[in-house]
């Protein structure tokens, strides 16, 4: 497995049983809101906002909650931000490379919290470009086992796009092109296997291996940013191995 497959676990765990649930609820309800303002407010015909309100469904948020952010999003309710997003770079401990995914009503405050998360603990920022090169925007679909086999996950996708398949233990990571996203999502449900989240993301495309120490640093530095309610993301390049990750938990 590669390292950004077992961190996406990691993710995918922390987001499941974080205390910071409110966080996370507030962060897929923006993601429901920029996605209808953005394609509109049809699920049906906006894949970006089905994946959202799908996304965010599966982590519990309450529906009142999606559906508001909905009508927000796409002016049948007022009240919507004004958000963009945006991206910054930088180094975490042992030469990791970081790319911040921001979405945020004020460009001052979020790249404030960013720089202090960063280099409060032992990181630094990065100029534009300087970073950004090693990772390459693709499309994620997570799909749980359940008695879905890898096979079954293959054949279905293989025709649609999909680049790779990879086992993360409690559910399966399809990798395709950006592109290529709502075909492989739809070949899954086509075929009837169920799916986690479906969205883009930025994947490394080389890793720097992390011992222990260096990893504890790491996800320091990941925590204190995904602590601020203006990121939304946090990619890495660190490789860090099942046992390692295993005992900093």
């Amino acid at each position: 497995m590669s390292g950004h497959s077992k961190w996406a676990t990691t993710k995918h765990k922390k987001a499941v049983i974080d205390a910071k649930r409110g966080k996370l609820f507030a962060k897929l309800v923006k993601n429901v809101e920029v996605a209808a303002r953005t394609g509109g407010g049809d699920p049906d015909g906006n894949p970006t906002l089905f994946d959202a309100i799908q996304k965010a469904k599966k982590n519990s948020v309450p529906l009142d909650n999606i559906e508001r952010a909905r009508k927000r999003g796409s002016g049948e309710e007022a009240g919507g931000a004004n958000w963009e997003t945006v991206m910054y770079e930088g180094y975490a401990p042992g030469g990791v490379a970081l790319l911040v995914e921001c979405l945020t009503d004020n460009r001052n405050r979020a790249a404030s919290e960013v720089r202090v998360a960063v280099t409060r603990n032992g990181g630094s920022m990065a100029d534009a470009g300087s970073v950004s090169y090693l990772f390459s925007r693709k499309g994620v679909v997570i799909v749980p086992k359940d008695g879905t086999t890898e096979d079954d996950v293959t054949l279905a996708v293989l025709e649609a796009g999909a680049e790779d398949v990879n086992d993360l233990g409690e559910s399966f990571e399809v990798v395709c092109e950006a592109t290529d996203l709502v075909d492989v999502r739809t070949a899954l449900q086509e075929a009837g296997i169920d799916y986690e989240s479906a969205e883009t993301s930025f994947l490394p495309s080389m890793e720097v291996p992390v011992g222990e120490d260096d990893a504890k640093k790491v996800m320091r530095v990941v925590d204190a940013l995904e602590d601020s309610d203006d990121v939304q993301n946090v990619y890495t390049n660190a490789d860090i191995p099942d046992e390692i990750m295993a005992k900093i938990g």
